[in-house]
């Protein structure tokens, strides 16, 4: 057997088209996740049409309404929307939280939203709303919690999926100046940038499948 060309090391589950795909040119994915996320109980929503926003699959996952007018970040949000409460509720979509906000802000329309996330979500969307006059519900559907562990070898890359990730996995790691780092997003590679002086590649949309693509392009070129 040939030498693989890359070890990678993925902090979240993967699809296992993806961890095949980069099999099938010559590279190895060892999918280790670094945090945890489990579903919390909630104040019952108001009933009827409502406007809410999510950033996260993760959150998607846990409510169920009808009527709704959704905004909802790229990528796997928006496939988890689209998937629990059709393409044609949403109404709006970003490649990131800010530019969510500052899609819901152009709309012109909007008063209140309920916004459904994690315990830590970060704050540039609802104090962006909040600035402009929008009332914000924030209602936490969800708990993260690290899982740090000792990486066992070195790696070629290593994808990020999330700014807790990043935490957790520095918290017990460090990591070789060669190594390539890769990163979903803007917040997430800021927060690789607070650990590291390496170089980060930055998804062009939020979206799992994006990301590993780049990996093995970036590590398949002659």
């Amino acid at each position: 057997m040939s030498k693989p060309k890359a070890y990678v090391l993925s902090t979240r589950e993967l699809p296992a088209s993806l961890v095949e795909k980069a099999a099938a040119a010559g590279m190895v994915i060892d999918v280790l996740p670094f945090i945890e996320t489990g579903k919390l109980e909630r104040e019952a929503l108001p009933e009827g049409p409502l406007t809410a926003v999510f950033t996260s699959a993760n959150a998607v996952e846990t409510v169920e309404g009808d009527g709704w007018t959704i905004f909802c970040t790229s990528g796997a949000t928006w496939r988890k929307v689209a998937g629990r409460f059709g393409a044609t509720a949403i109404a709006g979509t970003a490649d990131s939280a800010a530019e969510l906000a500052a899609t819901i802000i152009a709309a012109g329309w909007v008063k209140a939203v309920w916004f459904f996330c994690g315990d830590l979500r970060r704050e540039e969307l609802p104090a962006r709303l909040k600035q402009a006059g929008i009332e914000v519900h924030e209602v936490v559907v969800y708990r993260t919690k690290l899982t740090p562990r000792k990486i066992g070898r070195p790696y070629d890359a290593i994808a990020f999926f999330s700014p807790s990730a990043v935490e957790s996995f520095f918290s017990v790691n460090s990591i070789s100046a060669h190594t390539q780092l890769f990163a979903i997003g803007g917040t997430t590679a800021e927060a690789i940038r607070r650990h590291c002086d390496n170089p980060v590649t930055i998804s062009e949309r939020p979206d799992a499948e994006l990301l590993i693509n780049q990996i093995i392009h970036d590590n398949t070129e002659e």
